[in-house]
């Protein structure tokens, strides 16, 4: 298995965010009384005058943010992501997404991979339901070169976005160099049996996977899905009929999230098996990532597995 480095997608957000602010004068950051966990505590001490502390008011937090949208700036709502998801849902969708306002709401600690914070930190709908609402980007980036890079991409786009991360360190997959379009999915690897399609975390997972299927003479492709929505359709349609097969892979909710818009699109463009590796349905547990991952069918032979049922 190939060994990777490894590093929080949160602390290269924190790093990219001030290089941008001295970048974009523009952009001011709000926050909701976690600026130490969520990494913009630098740009707060950097640039105080364009660093709003809302408190545990995320509700609050987001109607600023679309004010400030107004405005001609560019405004990042920054939190956890079940608290960015659900408990301001209504003002994203009524307030922000509604009168299309370039505000950019950034996610922590997306997924189960929160661990022992369990169920009421752990973020397994927030996918399904920003890409629910109209005029919404869904962007989930797998390595922290790539958050550094589409945070960049997301600044500089027009229009609502939420970007997801996790909490905990995950490989370092991409070079420095590497190039991401919004929209566009990256193929990391070639394959002619069957298709990995990932977002986030689950990207290395699915590298895991690749290398265990090679072994078994299974050739596997990979494409990280790093925009949920809109979705690469093109890609995928190209994978679909280049495999004929097709696991999704994601730390949410396998109802709605990628897998769900994998599934729509194929179902519609271009109809082959698919099978989707995720948090079964359920509330997960509190634990270690690793254990909840194995718990709930997440791991490298999990999604060995996955690939051997859809090739059935």
């Amino acid at each position: 298995m190939t060994v990777y480095l490894r590093k929080a997608l949160r602390e290269a957000f924190g790093e990219t965010l001030v290089e941008l602010g001295e970048q974009i004068p523009e952009i001011v950051v709000l926050d909701a009384d976690i600026s130490a966990s969520l990494k913009t505590n630098t740009f707060a001490k950097r640039y105080p005058e364009r660093h709003i502390n809302c408190g545990v008011a995320e509700q609050n937090m987001m109607m600023n943010a679309a004010g400030l949208a107004t405005t001609g700036l560019i405004p990042l709502a920054c939190t956890y992501a079940t608290f960015s998801s659900m408990r301001t849902c209504e003002q994203i969708r009524s307030f922000i997404c509604y009168a299309n306002l370039n505000v950019k709401i950034i996610s922590t600690h997306g997924g189960i991979e929160v661990g022992w914070d369990g169920p009421t930190h752990q973020a397994t709908e927030d996918v399904a339901m920003m890409r629910a609402i109209p005029n919404m980007t869904v962007v989930a980036p797998a390595d922290a070169v790539a958050t550094s890079a589409l945070l960049r991409r997301v600044v500089a786009y027009a229009g609502p976005t939420y970007f997801r991360m996790g909490r905990n360190p995950v490989p370092v997959i991409y070079k420095p160099n590497q190039e991401f379009t919004i929209g566009k999915a990256i193929k990391l690897r070639e394959g002619a049996d069957v298709t990995l399609v990932a977002m986030g975390a689950m990207v290395s997972v699915g590298l895991d996977a690749v290398e265990k299927l090679a072994a078994e003479n299974i050739q596997a492709g990979l494409l990280d899905m790093h925009t949920v929505k809109p979705l690469d359709g093109e890609a995928l349609l190209a994978a679909a009929r280049n495999t004929h097969a097709i696991v999704t892979l994601e730390d949410h909710n396998i109802i709605g999230g990628l897998g769900g818009a994998v599934a729509e699109f194929l179902a519609e463009h271009k109809p082959v098996p698919v099978v989707r590796v995720g948090v079964p349905d359920t509330f997960a547990e509190s634990g270690a990532p690793h254990e909840l991952f194995e718990k709930y069918g997440m791991s490298a032979n999990h999604v060995v597995d996955a690939a051997h049922r859809v090739l059935k």
